[in-house]
């Protein structure tokens, strides 16, 4: 049985079970799904040379510009020397370059290269149309179910 169809199997009972729920039920159905999604789109990865976790860095890199490597590590919530291993294998890629920290010369900025742009580009590219494919299968009912239920998950998320 392919990854898809076990997942749908899955999903599909989990909707099956849509007995008047509270927030605990909620709250497993929630985590479940958001689950299955994230690993769903993990896969579109442009490339099978970079792990999620360093895609990751990439991504937190090219949201919010250069960072030191303790910077990086923090919000990846890993510890330095594992984030030093990554940011060696990242650069070794030429996805990443380091800088002269401009006010303190003995820290290093951590940047994405243009070939590390162009990766995340197309990664968040691949996707963005993987999903677009799906929701369009939907009723504009659904996708406007959708539309009202991403409002509260970034609420959700932003607390």
């Amino acid at each position: 049985m392919s990854y898809a169809n076990e997942v749908s199997r899955e999903n599909t009972a989990v909707l099956n079970r849509r007995i008047p729920r509270g927030a605990p039920q909620l709250a497993v159905e929630l985590r479940v799904t958001a689950v299955h999604l994230y690993r769903r789109l993990r896969a579109e990865l442009a490339t099978d040379k970079v792990s999620s976790s360093q895609f990751s860095v990439l991504s937190m890199l090219d949201r919010q510009g250069p960072a030191t490597p303790r910077e990086i590590a923090k919000h990846e919530q890993v510890q330095p020397p594992s984030m030093t291993r990554t940011i060696g294998l990242l650069t070794d890629l030429n996805l990443v370059e380091r800088q002269g920290h401009p006010e303190d010369g003995r820290q290093v900025l951590i940047s994405l290269t243009q070939k590390g742009k162009t990766l995340v580009a197309e990664t968040r590219k691949r996707r963005d149309a993987w999903l677009a494919r799906q929701l369009r299968d939907l009723s504009p009912a659904e996708r406007e179910t959708l539309a009202n239920a991403t409002e509260i998950l970034r609420r959700l998320t932003a607390q």
